[in-house]
């Protein structure tokens, strides 16, 4: 074997060493992207407010723009994200959010969720139906030290009204 040769396999063998020994390799160790968009979907699922805005910096941006539910201009966005989603625990008290799909890096995550619960107090101004609803959203985010700063998504507004309207 020449020493070319040689030298390639060397290359390729300390390749793939460093490819199996980092976080993306191994199944075991999920992404912070992935952690925090497990953390998103278990926080709302307990009902834990508090924790669900830890997951977010203070300086986070919300770029979701909807007709259906608009965001407050008044209100810094981390508030109003964390209000919205408290209007929902309280319009579906038994909500529980899962998480269909995901894909994720250190920086950046994205998902689909799926939330359903039982409407029994008012929400997005429709008194308590009784109904099950269920719907989704698409969710993206940047992460940095290990919180949500930035967010762009959409959620199936009409799709909750035409739930809730019957």
């Amino acid at each position: 074997m020449d020493r070319r040769h040689l030298l390639a396999g060397f290359s390729l063998a300390g390749l793939a060493a460093q490819a199996l020994s980092s976080p993306a390799a191994n199944a075991q160790e999920p992404s912070a992207g992935r952690q925090l968009i497990d953390k998103f979907a278990a926080t709302l699922s307990a009902h834990d407010i508090e924790a669900f805005a830890a997951l977010f910096a203070d300086s986070y941006v919300n770029h979701q723009v909807s007709a259906a539910a608009p965001v407050p201009t008044s209100i810094p966005p981390k508030k109003a994200s964390v209000g919205f989603f408290a209007a929902r625990l309280k319009g579906l008290p038994d909500l529980r959010v899962t998480v269909e799909v995901e894909l994720a890096t250190n920086d950046m995550a994205a998902a689909s969720f799926l939330y359903e619960g039982t409407h029994t107090a008012t929400y997005l101004g429709v008194p308590a139906t009784g109904r099950r609803l269920r719907f989704t959203s698409c969710d993206i985010f940047r992460i940095a030290d290990g919180k949500f700063t930035e967010h762009w998504g959409m959620g199936d507004i009409a799709g909750v009204m035409a739930q809730l309207k019957g």
